[in-house]
């Protein structure tokens, strides 16, 4: 755990390596956020910040940054990180015709969009998952790339919450 006086004390390869990873391997979000401005009141602003970034930057470096986030529910290699997150959610314990569906449906998405199915898992069940990617299937591509980004962002907000101190930022 990092206080925010911690983290706005870091130079930049320190904060890049230390909080870089909350955008699934795109340090470049972090690298730009410490340019921009490299301390912050909280962690909120920082999350802010490093989502500013994103909304900034050019839409082949937003895909690159959702093609990088691995299939929920696959048996791929991910970052311990997705693997965790994936494992609250019930996703290690598919069945093999859970596991089939997921993988049809993560197929049928990959094809229809060109990136995975994103969500924020935390909160949700295997089952809940699985409905909303039924239903998100059904989005146009402009929609869909934009709920990726903002699932992006909730997870990242995820991650900061877990290595910020709250009791500092008070």
């Amino acid at each position: 755990m990092y206080t925010i006086e911690g983290i706005n004390a870091m130079k930049k390869e320190e904060f890049i390596d230390k909080v870089g990873w909350v955008f699934e391997h795109s340090p470049w979000v972090a690298s730009r956020t410490w340019e921009k401005q490299s301390t912050f009141d909280s962690m909120q602003t920082l999350h802010h910040e490093m989502v500013k970034v994103v909304k900034e930057a050019t839409r082949a470096e937003q895909l690159h940054l959702i093609v990088a986030h691995p299939d929920l529910g696959g048996r791929i290699k991910m970052t311990e990180t997705s693997v965790n997150e994936q494992k609250g959610a019930g996703l290690d314990q598919l069945t093999k015709r859970e596991f089939a569906s997921f993988l049809q449906l993560n197929e049928e998405y990959k094809t229809k969009f060109d990136f995975p199915f994103i969500l924020a898992v935390k909160g949700h069940t295997k089952d809940t998952i699985y409905q909303e990617m039924e239903r998100r299937i059904h989005h146009s591509i402009e929609e869909e790339f934009q709920t990726a980004l903002s699932e992006i962002f909730a997870i990242s907000f995820f991650r900061l919450e877990g290595i910020v101190n709250k009791q500092q930022e008070a």
